[in-house]
């Protein structure tokens, strides 16, 4: 059957003059061929036809001049190159009714949204919930069964207010290859039982969510991209449903998919990266699955869940995220497999709170905190997995039983696995390796069984074991340690059985005051002393020999027991084992260190010795004048202390104001030292920290985490940098007010065990200050540390040079003097940190000169000339 053509063009005779005129005329299935213009209309479709722009998609213009540009009312409807403007953006320009089918093609609609509408029967709603990914609706366009029916292909949305795209009821619509841009509030929201099919859609820049779905509605994405979102780059609330295959999630303003209440949302093979919030976020009863997923670089956690909801993650991977990689809370589930979790700021993953983890073949690398960190009721079960870097590898701190199986813990800076007080956890063939300190520590109170693997070339004492704690140890070995192979604290028992220890650098066992351990079937190998005791041990030995020990002391029964061999009196030699005779280790505290037990302290550093180093330091005067003052002013005071007499009032907290590089960061460590040398610190460490360390990302988080910080500098000095960023200029309600608040009653509470410096730019660190009463009144003193002189960046480089058996020639110190001299010195200059910088590239150059002699000699390798400086960028 041939399709009737109607004509439409103002200038033409034999044509209608409008589009109105020729759908008022127009039979069904015709053809309205539109001619190039701008139309000044509101048009409604009330049988099946097609519109056309004759010329193609732009030359026709509908510019409606109220109300709705297109409203729909029959099924089968088609519109193909036109450009449609709302007359208001709050409106609809585009309005599909209930049982209408419209299918748009290469079109553009501005200035409204496009709304399709239905109804909320059950019949509507289960054939929404039959549709799939490749359906085309094409049987619907024709003949709606219930709710408004919407094909786009092509197209460009843009300029709504509210809402770009709106489905409700038992709505549906498919849309192809089309973008969403520029919208005042959400791209794309489905609500009720409405479902819409995406398959290249593009959605940017709203200042809502890009996609938001609520009720029973379904959302299926296919290839799409979701950019600079204001808000959640996708939200799903009530028992919505999200399916999202290849899909990338750019730069949301929140988070990059939020998921609540009973919603479920599916990741395939998609991609969220630079979250200002989570990348993922889940609360509620929500349940959430990624498969093969990529998440780069969140402001927040790479995964947060929360409420009762559920997790699943498989094949995915985790990098740079600002906080913890994947931190679940509340009482959350998550089963994760095959995933990777790198250089997460905080922990790669927490588990807290009565959250239940299940993790099989996780690798978890470089976590700025703890590799693995469980804390209160939680529960941990972990099978096959590699933690390898982090401040410490593993943390169990919970009550409910944790359990790694057949797991690596590698190269942590601290303690391998560290078990907190009353702490449940079994390790079963689980390997720990190249631990900065302890290789498994287990703190008062705690329970660890340990079946089958082992501790290895750990810097500390292999196992350790705090007061009362009771082990059930099976089958490991523990080899290579920096300290002893074990290490019972005071009152410690449990039992050891069929395990080696090897090549111990201390005493392979060390047992602590009234400790009672029992071993059973044990070897000792290749150590300069098998077991070293404190005043009132009672191990028990059954079945145990020592192999290739200098000095065995290994008694054939527990000691008191006739005939048991005496403890030897002769100290043992410096540097490999403790001496047997030692004092008794002190009371463990709540949360112990006793890999340092059985090494004699360091000689305890002088006042005078300390100032010298002060004074070595290059340029800084008025920094040194000031801490030196400081320090004679402490004299004073512990002298009328200890007179008797009221000590001035006096505040150890400053503020540094300067310039990066300035040498901040190694005042303050010397500033501590100091302060214990006086007696006025215990310890005397410096804790680190910014922005970063001490706020949280939701409510309730900032305060645990500036108390944690906070408590890692008890007895020394928190050094908080960028402090001012706690504070952002101009911006309100922020989490960074309730870490000052916080920060500023644990000073009140623990004023003489801590002391704070705060540190960043000269006017930031004022506005800071100045921002809290409490900050005001506790940090009265400012050092200023101002820029180093070109002079003073050249006496960096040599020192630089002497600690690594490098020397400057006088050419080269002429030529660096003027080269930093002539150094812009703007946001990019370091101080000296570039001074730092120049030598490095320095070494570089010199060592590509070297390369190209036959034979050079020791003098030539040493030296540094003015060939080998670098040029300023532009120089010639």
């Amino acid at each position: 059957m041939s399709t009737t053509a109607i004509h439409v063009d103002p200038g033409g005779r034999r044509s209608r003059r409008t589009i109105t005129a020729a759908l008022a005329g127009a039979p069904a299935g015709a053809e309205i061929v539109i001619a190039p213009g701008e139309y000044p209309e509101t048009l409604r479709l009330e049988r099946r036809v097609v519109l056309r722009a004759e010329h193609g998609a732009g030359t026709v213009v509908v510019r409606a001049p109220g109300g709705v540009a297109l409203t729909v009312a029959a099924p089968d409807c088609v519109v193909r190159g036109l450009v449609l403007h709302g007359a208001d953006p709050a409106e609809p320009v585009v309005r599909v009714e209930d049982a209408a089918g419209l299918t748009l093609e290469g079109c553009e609609l501005d200035r409204g949204r496009v709304e399709v509408v239905g109804s909320t029967s059950a019949a509507g709603a289960a054939h929404n919930a039959a549709l799939g990914f490749a359906d085309t609706l094409e049987a619907d366009l024709g003949d709606p069964t219930g709710g408004g029916v919407l094909v786009i292909r092509r197209g460009r949305l843009r300029g709504a207010r509210h809402g770009a795209l709106v489905l409700a009821g038992d709505a549906r619509a498919r849309i192809e290859d089309t973008l969403v841009e520029t919208i005042d509030g959400v791209g794309v929201a489905l609500s009720d039982h409405a479902v819409l099919i995406a398959d290249r859609l593009r959605v940017r820049d709203t200042s809502g969510s890009a996609l938001r779905v609520r009720g029973d509605a379904r959302l299926l994405a296919l290839d799409t991209t979701l950019d600079r979102a204001g808000r959640n780059g996708a939200l799903v609330e009530d028992r919505g449903e999200l399916r999202m295959v290849d899909c990338r999630i750019r730069a949301a303003g929140r988070s990059g998919v939020q998921a609540e209440h009973e919603a479920r949302v599916h990741l395939n093979d998609c991609r969220v990266t630079d979250a200002k919030a989570s990348a993922i976020a889940t609360g509620g009863a929500a349940h959430l699955s990624a498969d093969g997923c990529r998440i780069e670089a969140p402001a927040g956690n790479g995964v947060v869940a929360l409420g009762v909801s559920e997790v699943t993650m498989t094949a995915s991977l985790i990098t740079r995220s600002g906080f913890t990689a994947i931190h679940l809370g509340e009482n959350s589930r998550a089963r994760i497999g095959g995933c990777r979790l790198d250089r997460s700021d905080e922990h790669g993953l927490a588990v807290v709170a009565a959250a239940e983890a299940k993790i099989a073949d996780l690798t978890v690398t470089d976590a700025g905190m703890c590799g693995v960190h469980v804390a209160d009721a939680a529960g941990l079960t972990m099978l096959a997995s590699r933690i390898d870097g982090g401040e410490t590898g593993v943390r169990l701190r919970s009550a409910t039983e944790s359990e790694l199986r057949e797991c690596v813990v590698n190269r942590s800076r601290r303690t391998g696995v560290e078990i907190g007080a009353d702490a449940v956890a079994t390790l079963y063939a689980t390997r720990i390796a190249e631990s900065g300190s302890a290789g498994v520590s287990v703190e008062s109170g705690a329970r660890l069984r340990m079946d089958g693997g082992g501790i290895f070339a750990v810097a500390g004492s292999g196992l350790v074991l705090g007061r009362d704690a009771t082990p059930t140890v099976r089958g490991i070995r523990v080899d290579g340690t920096g300290k002893n192979g074990i290490l019972f604290g005071d009152g410690a028992g449990g039992l050891i059985e069929h395990s080696d220890l090897s090549a111990c650098a201390y005493p392979a066992l060390h047992i602590g005051r009234d400790a009672e351990p029992r071993f059973v079937g044990c070897r000792i190998f290749d150590c300069a002393r098998d077991v070293g005791h404190s005043d009132g041990a009672r191990p028990v030995f059954e079945d145990c020999v020592s192999v290739r020990v200098e000095t065995s002391t290994l008694p054939d029964s527990s000691p008191g027991t006739p005939g048991a061999p005496p403890r030897p009196t002769t100290p043992a030699p410096i540097g490999r084992v403790a001496p047997v005779g030692a004092s008794p280790a002190p009371a463990a505290p709540a949360v112990v260190d006793l890999a340092e037990l059985g090494e004699a302290p360091p000689p305890p550093e002088t006042l005078d010795d300390l100032l010298a180093e002060l004074e070595e330091l290059v340029g800084l005067g008025g920094v040194k004048r000031d801490v030196g003052g400081m320090v004679k002013l402490m004299q004073t005071v512990r002298m009328r202390q200890e007179a008797g007499l009221p000590a001035p009032p006096l505040s150890r907290h400053l503020v540094f104001a300067g310039n990066p590089g300035t040498g901040k960061t190694t005042i303050a460590r010397l500033y501590g030292r100091l302060l214990k040398a006086l007696g006025l610190l215990e310890r005397g460490h410096l804790v680190e920290v910014d922005r970063s360390s001490l706020v949280g990302e939701y409510v309730g988080h900032t305060g645990p985490k500036t108390t944690e910080s906070f408590n890692r500098a008890r007895g020394g000095v928190l050094f908080i940098d960028e402090a001012y960023a706690l504070v952002p200029a101009g911006v309100a309600n922020d989490f960074g007010g309730e870490a000052v608040a916080t920060l500023v009653k644990l000073m009140e509470d623990h004023r003489d065990e801590v002391v704070v410096i705060v540190a960043g730019y000269p006017d930031e660190m004022e506005r800071f200050i100045a921002s809290n009463p409490g900050l005001s009144s506790r940090f009265t003193r400012s050092l200023l540390f101002d820029d180093y002189s070109a002079t003073d960046l050249v006496r960096i480089v040599e020192h630089h040079a002497g600690r690594h058996r490098y020397e400057l020639s006088t050419a080269a110190r002429k030529a660096l003097g003027e080269l930093f001299t002539a150094m812009p010195r703007g946001a990019q200059f370091g101080n000296g940190r570039t001074a730092r910088q120049v030598f490095q590239q320095m070494t570089e150059r010199q060592a590509m000169r070297m390369a190209d002699l036959d034979a050079p000699d020791t003098r030539q390798l040493m030296v540094l000339d003015e060939m080998d400086l670098p040029r300023l960028v532009g120089s010639d």
